[in-house]
């Protein structure tokens, strides 16, 4: 399947973590698997999650602020509580939660999305096997497998359809454009069946987006808090939290700043991925103010730079410009993040192509330019006068470097 072309232009995504972990303000799902909560402890939150001030369109509109071009709701987590009245199993929340939000982001333009998790560990079928290749000497967790002796593949199959009809729920009612999965990890591939399961998915939606946790079927990587050094090849993701926690965890306040976020937001898009930023609205469904807070500011900062985010492809390899950069569709205009007040000539290597101006994105003002060096086929560097103080931004500020053709760039090591 051709990758759609709205989600590498899409630049920045919302990832919603909300489900009955916020009511104790506990980690998802982990923290009964981890034996850090009792289960029934953490079940006990499903009588006391309310949704009572959820409000999707309120949460459509503040994402379209942030500058989001898609969300990806959590429909259903490794701990099996489905956020809709699914027909399949017998945990969830007891109405619909799910269509208000789809029917609110498609208000705005944006696009749906939804996270499943192939795991449940509280089905009562799902533990009934274990992944292939696993050390039999390896502790067995009682809410994911069972001894090899011990499997029943009937039961597996039991699970397999309870998921698919889960799927086809999700996939008649709401025809989401992306599916977000996750908790791969606990079978193989053969044993998820994924390949029916994307038919299954495609019968539905034939567009449909799938990111790498659907294996053979995945469309893109999506590297996971860790900003990648190298960024991966072809269409990718960073799925990243505001604070320390994907659900709302009442004690985390370790909320990144608007320039971290800006920070890790260029240097995903110049490295050719999306941002998938995640926010944990409270059990009632509202969002924090200091989480909101952060998508305002990132969105203002958007705005204001729209031109180099938007209809742009991955900048500059490393080495040739410090910092982040994009480079529009035509490959005529590149355009440079500076994160600090520059003290002196801006230097960018290895440009074949000729400079016919520079200029602040935002205020327009033109900067001087130069170019010094260079021997045979080793171009000279690129020297750019610093912006004013009056033209710098107080998170970033971007500059437009209009090319006169396509970009070249000189990846070689010099004459010796």
């Amino acid at each position: 399947m051709a990758m759609q072309p709205w989600f590498t232009d899409a630049k920045l995504g919302i990832f919603v973590h909300w489900g009955i972990y916020a009511v104790d303000g506990v980690q998802e799902s982990w923290s009964f698997y981890d034996d850090i909560v009792p289960y029934d402890r953490y079940m006990s939150q499903l009588d006391r999650f309310t949704a009572a001030r959820y409000d999707p369109r309120d949460w459509a509109q503040l994402f379209a602020r942030a500058g989001a071009k898609y969300a990806v709701l959590t429909s259903r987590h490794h701990d099996g509580v489905a956020l809709w009245d699914t027909a399949h199993g017998d945990l969830n929340v007891g109405r619909d939660l799910i269509g208000g939000y789809a029917e609110a982001l498609r208000e705005q333009g944006l696009k749906v999305g939804l996270y499943y998790s192939h795991s449940d560990w509280s089905h009562p079928d799902y533990a009934s096997t274990r992944k292939p290749g696993r050390p039999p000497e390896l502790e067995d967790n009682r809410y994911s497998e069972v001894a090899a002796e011990d499997e029943d593949l009937v039961a597996w199959e039991r699970y397999l359809a309870y998921r698919d009809g889960q799927i086809r729920e999700l996939t008649s009612r709401y025809k989401p454009d992306l599916m977000w999965f996750d908790g791969e990890w606990d079978r193989s591939e053969e044993q998820w069946r994924i390949r029916e399961l994307a038919a299954l998915v495609r019968s539905e939606v034939p567009d449909v987006v799938f990111n790498a946790r659907m294996l053979g079927e995945g469309d893109y990587a999506t590297p996971e808090q860790g900003a990648p050094v190298v960024p991966p090849d072809g269409p990718w993701e960073l799925c990243l939290t505001i604070n320390d926690s994907w659900g709302h965890q009442h004690h985390d306040h370790h909320h990144k700043s608007v320039d971290q976020l800006i920070r890790y937001f260029t240097e995903t898009i110049g490295g050719g991925g999306n941002l998938l930023l995640s926010v944990g609205p409270r059990e009632d469904g509202t969002i924090t103010p200091e989480q909101r807070q952060r998508l305002e500011g990132l969105g203002d900062w958007i705005a204001r730079h729209a031109e180099a985010v938007y209809g742009t492809e991955r900048g500059l390899p490393p080495g040739h410009h410090h910092g982040p950069s994009t480079l529009s569709k035509d490959r005529r205009t590149l355009y440079l993040t500076l994160f600090d007040a520059p003290r002196a000539a801006l230097g960018v290597r290895g440009l074949l192509t000729g400079v016919r101006r520079v200029s602040v994105l935002g205020s327009g003002t033109e900067l001087a330019h130069e170019v010094t060096g260079g021997l045979h086929e080793t171009p000279g560097v690129l020297w750019i006068q610093p912006p004013g103080a009056a033209d710098l931004d107080p998170h970033a500020t971007v500059l437009a470097v209009e090319l006169d053709g396509e970009l070249e760039l000189y990846r070689g090591a010099g004459r010796f």
